[in-house]
């Protein structure tokens, strides 16, 4: 469980946060196996017997203050008793991991009711209406992920476009079944898919049943605009209207795993392959909207572009939910598909949205295989709990908060990447106290379940009858942490994770954006750098006048007797250049956007900080590094005179060769060579795969590499004056704080 804070010393109140003007709060990715620092938790068993505060449920940790008979909570100073048991549990403090570390995992013990075959289940719904290059790729990532499936797993092969397919392949060859979607925005089938094929036959055991799972794939073919046109009953004078029934058949599928939830599977994950919008049968979209001049109607195209069409993907990942189901949205497409209203399907149901826009370069394969390979927790529960002086205001992330309980989040399936952010407040107008030694306080609690495979649970010479089965673990992780309070404002600014500010930052703009409009988000993050600017001047006392009124003021728009604020400007500069919150009209896929938004809500501070602003190292040769840092601009280029310069931009990772590079230095970089050592790693330790590309400068295209470099880019689209590159951005913010503080 990794927690970064925006500063390590809290604002000591109010008006010391205020005067700062610096977001404060933290990001949480509970399921990652160490902490920030590279530490892993202290394990135990026996969750059940922690003791917990009376008064704000809060757990005993090592910051609590204990006698023989009781303990003071650390959070809210209430004096509990300890019932004997505990008290002779405590008489031996150290073989307790309650009182070794701040950071532990315990087991709970699982009550007979939930007791059950834990076998992971994974669907694959491919889209049919579509093209034979799709399907060869479909066809690819799920072969690779076949490879990454645990031993027990069962699989199922489903199909979907005027009609549903089910696949049966336990038999000597594929049997599959099919059920027709009828076109009209109610959908309803003419028969519940239990009747089409019983689920039994449909979920085949991928120990015994992988080359016939194999040979079923190769059977898919896309459906013939005939056929769909006749099936869809939207032919006209021999136009294809329609013929992807994805609502419909997603609805179906939920209703039909779900039969077997608490049963069978404590998770299915099913994997949405869809290479176009949904139109027909129920949750069909009309994508022409996105053709629609909004400009002729004086109209915010982002912001007409942004919310959904219909709430039918938003009620049906409730219905998912309910279903035991997570589902993955693999979108494959160049066209309009509205991930607007099909998000929610995917990111409220505890799964994750993939965008490729092509067939050709996809890495659709990869990320598949790297998605099952690593660890997943789900049933979880998040619950973050701060000592009195201070409170959550505000929670970011992919789960949905509890209907009952304050400050509770529901996660339906996480990984270890998976990020979450916090805004806090002050509970009252005093803050921390000045004279006492009691400091901030704040414990994470997340309670999760896993899948255990039978290989971890057997003991040496146990029979294989008992090996069959899978079971569950409840656990139990919870991280307390004490932080320092700043006093003064030079004290908290020498204290800023600017990482973390980003993130705190982009959950801000991108909820702005969705409910204003991009322009609002844009316009948001640069005011709160005008003002943080401001402010900083004021705090550092900089603002010194010249004798010619306001025109003579110096403002210190580099923050440069603060090294841990410097990278914010740059960090602001790079977000309203990224697609992110690019304007429609400048060519920015609303799809993309959409895409982007998903995927950054979810990184953790560091990774979300590269792709926003690339790294870019220069080599000297492919096992000498040159520097380790470069702005991106041409001009670093050129003054650095490397020959080689590689660019990390997260997604996609860029080896660049310069025009003026010594030809006999090998091109590509060879496979043992320190930069490939570093690309490897990076690729090994990303959640998603990076495309990586190698351009030699004066012979191939380089527009792929110059686009990264912004620091020469218009920052324009902004509705503020036209200015070019980084410099000019500056000295518009230099503008805008003069007017900030007139």
């Amino acid at each position: 469980m990794a927690v970064r804070a925006t500063v390590t010393r809290f604002p000591i109140d109010v008006e010391s946060l205020e005067e700062s003007g610096l977001p404060w709060g933290v990001t949480v990715s509970p399921f990652a196996a160490k902490d920030e620092n590279g530490n892993p938790p202290v394990y135990g068993s026996e969750g059940h017997l922690l003791p917990r505060c009376e008064n704000c449920w809060g757990y005993y940790n090592t910051y609590c203050e204990q006698e023989q008979w009781a303990w003071t909570c650390s959070l809210c100073g209430t004096l509990n008793g300890l019932s004997s048991e505990s008290v002779s549990r405590y008489s031996q403090p150290e073989s307790c991991p309650e009182n070794i570390s701040s950071f532990i995992d315990l087991e709970l013990s699982i009550e007979e009711s939930e007791e059950m075959q834990a076998r992971p289940v994974y669907v694959a719904a491919v889209d049919l209406a579509s093209s034979e290059e799709f399907l060869e790729l479909v066809k690819s990532a799920l072969l690779a992920a076949l490879e990454a499936l645990g031993p027990g797993s069962l699989f199922g092969l489903a199909t979907f476009s005027h009609k549903i397919g089910l696949y049966d392949v336990q038999g000597p060859i594929p049997v599959v079944k099919n059920v027709f979607i009828p076109h009209d925005s109610d959908g309803t089938l003419s028969m519940e898919l239990q009747d089409v094929m019983p689920l039994s036959s449909f979920l085949a055991p991928v120990d015994t049943c992988k080359d016939r799972i194999a040979s079923a794939l190769e059977t898919l073919r896309p459906t013939t605009s005939w056929e769909r046109t006749s099936g869809a009953g939207q032919g006209l004078d021999g136009i294809f209207l329609g013929g992807r029934g994805f609502g419909s058949a997603m609805e179906a599928l939920f209703n039909y795993i779900g039969s077997e939830y608490g049963n069978t599977f404590a998770l299915a994950r099913v994997f949405a392959f869809l290479s176009g919008a949904p139109d027909i049968g129920a949750g069909q979209l009309d994508t022409r909207r996105y053709g629609e001049q909004y400009a002729s109607r004086r109209e915010d195209a982002d912001r007409a572009l942004l919310p959904e069409q219909t709430p039918f993907y938003k009620d049906l990942a409730a219905v998912a939910v309910q279903s035991g189901v997570c589902v993955d949205i693999f979108a494959v497409t160049n066209e309009y598909t509205d991930l607007a209203s099909l998000k929610f399907l995917s990111i409220e149901s505890g799964g994750s949205l993939f965008l490729y826009t092509s067939t050709d370069d996809s890495t659709l394969p990869q990320d598949m295989y790297r998605m099952l390979s690593r660890p997943y927790a789900f049933n979880c529960v998040l619950r973050l709990r701060t000592s009195s002086e201070f409170q959550q205001s505000h929670s970011y992330g992919h789960f949905f908060p509890d209907p009952q309980y304050e400050n509770v989040q529901h996660i339906i399936c996480c990984d270890s990447f998976a990020t979450y952010a916090y805004d806090f407040e002050f509970a009252n107008n005093t803050g921390f106290s000045r004279h006492t030694s009691e400091l901030p306080m704040l414990q994470i609690a997340f309670q999760y379940t896993v899948v255990v495979p039978p290989d971890e649970l057997a003991n040496a010479g146990s029979n294989t009858t008992t090996r069959a089965k899978h079971s569950l673990k409840k656990r139990l992780r919870i991280r307390t942490l004490q932080f320092g309070v700043g006093h003064s404002i030079n004290e908290i600014y020498d204290c800023v994770d600017s990482e973390v500010v980003l993130s705190l930052l982009v959950h801000k703009v991108i909820l702005a954006s969705l409910e204003q409009g991009v322009r609002e988000g844009r316009m948001l993050l640069h005011d709160w750098l005008v003002i943080l600017t401001a402010q900083y001047n004021d705090a550092c006392k900089l603002i010194q006048s010249g004798h010619g009124g306001s025109s003579g003021v110096h403002i210190d728009v580099a923050f440069s007797q603060c090294p841990q604020l410097q990278p914010l400007p740059r960090l602001v500069f790079a977000l309203l250049r990224n697609p992110l919150l690019r304007l429609h009209e400048e060519g920015v896929h609303p799809d993309y956007r959409i895409y982007l938004q998903c995927l950054f809500s979810a990184l953790e501070p560091s990774s979300l900080s590269r792709a926003v602003y690339p790294l870019l190292t220069s080599y000297a040769s492919p096992d000498t590094q040159a520097y380790p840092r470069h702005s991106l601009s041409r001009a670093a280029l050129i003054t650095s005179g490397s020959p080689i310069f590689f660019l990390d931009a997260f997604t996609n990772l860029i080896v660049f060769y310069s025009s003026t590079a010594d030809p006999s230095l090998p091109f590509p970089p060879p496979q043992d060579c320190l930069l490939r050592t570093t690309i490897n790693k990076l690729k090994q330790e990303r959640c998603i795969t990076p495309k990586l590309s190698f351009i030699k400068g004066g012979q191939d295209d380089a527009t792929a590499f110059e686009n990264y470099l912004i620091e020469e880019q218009d920052v324009e689209g902004s509705g503020f004056t036209s200015v070019m590159g980084f410099v000019s951005f500056l000295e518009e913010i230099n503008q805008s704080t003069l007017e900030y503080l007139k």
